[in-house]
């Protein structure tokens, strides 16, 4: 039995990882999706996600910082 080829793009594991990061996903299309992406890639691009995350919301705070309050 030979293990079925993973074959998806770049977009749509974005995608999914966009999906599970916001925690809305039906459960039959999870399951489709797991089936056809690579793990690796998956982790691959949470770690970039989260790191730009991060990274968004210290630039965030250091512009809010720097505002002068006005009072």
């Amino acid at each position: 039995m030979n293990a079925p080829a993973r074959k998806t793009s770049w977009l749509r594991t974005i995608q999914v990882v966009l999906w599970s990061f916001v925690g809305l996903r039906k459960n039959s299309e999870s399951q489709q999706d797991m089936e056809k992406l690579n793990p690796f890639h998956i982790i691959g691009v949470a770690i970039g996600m989260a790191l730009l995350f991060v990274l968004g919301l210290i630039a965030l705070v250091n512009w809010v910082v720097a505002q002068p309050t006005g009072l």
